[in-house]
């Protein structure tokens, strides 16, 4: 597989610079992949993911203000609807179908997105909070810093450039209910900071077509994607390729051309180890 990646500078409506990379494998769908709090495109974890991903879609990964080559400072999901949006938009120009896939707050961003632009046709949200207001952030107990203690890396680290965090943020829990692509809800129930209910509440209050799991010996976010590697790939592009198989199923049928209905996606909620 031959693989293109560009690094890139948008702009969005407020004159943040935006960083991101543009994995360019030849696919008319891409997945964009939008980081947490304290990580970036380029940390080994998402690395690792975008290279993975390429092998079925075009991938971008980005940078959040506040973060590694993007400038500006993190608001803790107040202004970065801007960020995402700018990379929407220029994703929009070369692709027939967009997915995203976001891990805790880069989770409830793209939740944030999809129930306000209502552009992109799937969903992934990882550890997203139900509000920020709510995050446990348990970062005392083990499961928490010896994870992080794990994906430490200087550099990056020292290009996280927070802002106070008393703006106003929207709560996802608010807005899950206008989300009309398809949205898929994962949790680690061993993460500490934060926990399973955030997504399980999501979930039960979402009305698209959607679907949930929880990762029974796994922890937060990209966390998910170390300790339970094939599952958490296979789980996410299966997500990503079902759903069409599904309205293809539906047209079928109302053609009277009845085919098999895959069970993923049905709003149910699965737990595995």
């Amino acid at each position: 597989m031959f693989t293109n990646v560009q690094e890139l500078i948008l702009t969005t409506q407020d004159g943040i610079r935006i960083a991101i990379n543009h994995h360019k494998t030849g696919h008319d769908e891409v997945l964009i992949i939008a980081h947490g709090w304290f990580m970036t495109k380029d940390s080994s974890y998402f690395t690792d993911m975008a290279t993975v991903f390429s092998a079925n879609f075009d991938v971008i990964s980005m940078d959040f203000r506040g973060h590694g080559k993007s400038s500006g400072f993190y608001t803790f999901t107040s202004k970065e609807p801007m960020d995402l949006k700018a990379v929407v938009t220029y994703a929009k120009k070369q692709y027939s179908k967009i997915y995203l896939m976001g891990f805790s707050l880069g989770g409830a961003l793209v939740l944030i997105h999809s129930a306000i632009e209502k552009d992109v046709d799937k969903v992934i949200a990882i550890s997203a909070p139900h509000s920020f207001i709510k995050i446990e952030n348990q970062m005392w107990r083990k499961e928490a810093w010896s994870h992080s203690l794990r994906k430490f890396e200087f550099i990056r680290w020292i290009t996280v450039r927070p802002s106070l965090i008393i703006e106003k943020k929207i709560r996802p829990i608010d807005i899950i209910d206008k989300i009309e692509a398809p949205t898929l809800f994962v949790a680690g129930r061993k993460d500490v900071t934060v926990h399973a209910w955030h997504s399980k509440s999501l979930f039960r209050k979402a009305k698209c077509q959607k679907h949930f799991e929880l990762f029974e010996d796994c922890c937060h976010a990209e966390d998910l994607f170390f300790q339970s590697r094939e599952r958490f790939i296979n789980i996410c592009t299966n997500w990503l390729s079902v759903i069409d198989e599904q309205k293809e199923a539906k047209n079928a049928v109302e053609s009277d051309n009845p085919c098999e209905l895959t069970s993923i996606g049905c709003g149910k909620i699965l737990s595995k180890k």
